[in-house]
């Protein structure tokens, strides 16, 4: 332990400075010879062990934020997760998502990896950030998601519990109105994909072999099934494909009816969702 004698006054200052408790902010200083920014270090340092040993902690609280462009090209989802709602209410953590969110739009990084190295203030990057808020907060934090979407224009839809966001992207600008409707039924019906071309093939594998199971399960017949399986994954693909769906403002349309009797060729690109 250093002999350097390290004052209320000055735990107090670090405290402030960093949201750490007063016996990390004490024990930091002596570390680093009452050197300040040498005790933000060795709490990050420790923020970052720490985080090691929650690495099997469930993060199913946080704070998800859609945004997009000025010009309504790009739009990013980030999720920012951590164990409890009462952290994830918690105005600076919120400020924080915010200001992550403010970075992946502005640099539009190709992946959650690329986010996480990029810098969030001088000298720490948004994964030093992360991880130095696993000790200052006691609890695991996580940036578990980023998504991005462009294109001609692009909608968001947030919930007012900060736990949800779509982004939607229109083949044609113009219609803000629209797509945030569609974004809104995204958030109601957790559609799996745009159209039935896009749905995953190990999700169509497995609904056929669901629906031969239980055409069998009913007693039809074995040269009956695959046909029965078929008919189970049109249905399928009506109740969980965007355009397929009824549209919830107006369940005697489908998405794709409702867009197209705006304008004939207006439709979705592409969407994400992210919801904790």
């Amino acid at each position: 332990m250093s002999d350097v004698k390290i004052s209320t006054a000055d735990i107090q200052k670090l405290r402030e400075m960093t949201g750490a408790g007063m016996m990390d902010c004490k024990k930091a200083l002596e570390e680093a010879t009452g050197d300040f920014d040498g005790a933000v270090d060795v709490l990050r340092k420790k923020g970052i062990a720490k985080a090691a040993k929650r690495e099997d902690r469930e993060t199913k609280e946080g704070v998800v934020i859609a945004q997009t462009t000025a010009d309504g090209t790009r739009g990013i989802i980030v999720a920012l997760q951590c164990e409890t709602d009462f952290v994830a209410r918690n105005d600076g953590f919120i400020a924080m998502t915010q200001k992550m969110a403010d970075i992946a739009l502005a640099s539009f990084p190709a992946t959650l990896e690329e986010l996480l190295d990029l810098p969030y203030e001088a000298g720490v990057t948004i994964r030093e950030k992360v991880g130095e808020q696993n000790g200052i907060i006691g609890e695991k934090v996580d940036l578990g998601r980023y998504e991005r979407v462009e294109g001609a224009e692009i909608l968001t839809y947030n919930h007012s519990n900060n736990k949800r966001s779509v982004l939607v992207a229109l083949t044609k600008a113009g219609h803000g109105e629209a797509g945030r409707n569609v974004a809104m039924q995204i958030a109601a019906m957790n559609p799996v994909s745009v159209s039935k071309d896009d749905v995953d093939p190990k999700i169509i594998e497995k609904e056929i072999e669901i629906g031969k199971e239980l055409a069998r399960n009913e007693g039809k017949a074995e040269d009956m099934l695959d046909k029965i399986a078929l008919g189970r994954l049109n249905k399928f693909f009506a109740e969980n494909t965007l355009l397929s769906q009824k549209f919830v403002k107006n369940n005697d349309q489908t998405v794709l009816q409702y867009l197209q009797s705006l304008d004939k060729d207006l439709t979705v690109t592409a969407f994400k969702h992210v919801a904790l």
